[in-house]
């Protein structure tokens, strides 16, 4: 065996011990992020966790920064740098690690549903441990062993670790930030969501190199009121008018495309006597590809000033108005996340593991990044019921989980991609 394969089969080893010995710590620092409320609307909760993340690394020499996100209602933005140290004249590479720090669970709701840090089985289960303070740990996690393991190689690395304040808001400001701190000149955006489980086969690993882009709409209809008795036929009936309009654009949804149309709220109307003269819906749209989704999206908002029901008289038409909430693109399959995917499938190979490539329905920071920097997603630990705060007797119901077991091999497998990434740059 040559002396470099020597080398690294004892690194490895090394690295397991340190991860499986120091496994418990890890898993009590995760309990401590689950044990604070950290709600996107509970700026309060987000604040403390980001100081508590932002205490925790610096013991491995980070500098914190705390940036306020954009709107007042949300709390701070984290970024945490340690510079690496130039190499034989050349400047150190930059790799950014992303995390949130925001779960979709109030606290009334944890308490509700006797949501907390609870070990089950093989399970634990907590609010946010899945999404995504699990991931946040893993990236301690990582981190700690290469400084520990691989002290050379964690000083020579300029490392980025940024935290969203409000990422199951989608708010742009965040994006705009990741990409000012990192630059172009970044080796990859690794992005820590968790790995999924189901359908998974117990050797495999599934990691994202692509998801779906949102766009959020607001319909308006303006009708005609009128007396529903005495003088019905002089009414438009505003929600009459919204129904055509939502059939028409949720008809629009194409499974083989990938292309799905939600329609998730609908309000009109004041009282049963009288034709309803207003009506609204909100409604989402979402695709794997940019071409699909731009062309949806113009499909949508030519609704615009549609009108199909009128008044029985002839007299007023109802009309309709369509706004565009936001949007936020697809990140699309590319050859740069294909590039990533191939050094992690390396290092899969080395340890027994199987990397496979995944498209997710749901955005994430990554969203913002892989135009411009290499991007890949799903390496945080293995869980599932993202969202999901209720359980039940029967089991219908369970709460978001993590699988501790996942953390050594998962953590394994991402620091020596990251190692090999760095070598090959």
């Amino acid at each position: 065996m040559k002396l470099i394969e020597m080398e690294r089969s004892k690194l490895i080893r090394n690295l397991q011990t340190y991860l499986e010995e120091n496994l418990p710590r890890h898993l009590d620092l995760l309990q401590q992020m689950v044990s604070i409320n950290s709600f996107t609307s509970n700026p309060i909760g987000v604040n403390a966790l980001g100081k508590f993340t932002a205490d925790t690394f610096s013991k491995l020499g980070f500098e914190a920064d705390f940036v306020q996100a954009a709107d007042f209602i949300y709390g701070q933005h984290l970024i945490l740098t340690r510079p690496g140290r130039p190499v034989n004249g050349h400047g150190s590479p930059k790799i950014g690690l992303i995390s949130h720090l925001d779960t979709v669970y109030p606290e009334a709701e944890e308490q509700d549903n006797d949501f907390h840090w609870r070990v089950s089985g093989k399970r634990i289960y907590g609010p946010g441990v899945y999404d995504i303070k699990g991931g946040t740990v893993m990236i301690y996690m990582i981190l700690a062993a290469l400084q520990a393991e691989a002290p050379a190689f964690f000083d020579s690395v300029t490392w980025v670790v940024l935290l969203n304040a409000a990422e199951e808001a989608l708010v742009p400001d965040f994006g705009r930030l990741v990409l000012e701190r990192l630059g172009d000149d970044t080796l990859a955006s690794l992005v820590f969501e968790g790995g999924e489980l189901e359908h998974v086969q117990p050797d495999e690993c599934r990691l994202v190199v692509a998801r779906k882009g949102m766009g959020r709409y607001h319909i308006r209809v303006e009708g005609k009121a009128a007396h529903a008795g005495t003088s019905h036929d002089h009414g438009a009936n505003a929600i009459m008018q919204m129904a055509d309009v939502i059939r028409q654009i949720s008809d629009l949804t194409d499974y083989e495309q990938n292309l799905t149309i939600n329609v998730g709220t609908i309000a009109g109307g004041t009282v049963i006597n009288r034709v309803p003269h207003q009506a609204s819906a909100s409604l989402e749209m979402r695709a794997y590809s940019p071409a699909v989704f731009a062309a949806t999206s113009q499909k949508i908002t030519a609704f615009n000033t549609f009108s199909s029901v009128h008044s029985a008289n002839g007299g007023y038409p109802c009309r309709v108005h369509v706004e565009v909430l936001d949007e936020w693109g697809p990140w699309a399959l590319n050859g740069k996340s294909e590039a990533l995917l191939g050094i992690w499938r390396e290092a899969g190979q080395e340890l027994g593991i199987r990397i496979e490539p995944q498209e997710r329905g749901g955005l994430s920071d990554g969203n913002w990044t892989w135009h411009m920097i290499p991007t890949i997603d799903g390496l945080g630990p293995d869980g599932g019921n993202a969202h999901c705060s209720e359980k039940s007797d029967d089991g219908s119901k369970d709460q978001e989980y993590i699988v501790p077991e996942s953390y050594v091999p998962k953590a394994l497998l991402n620091i020596l991609s990251i190692m090999d990434l760095a070598e090959q740059s």
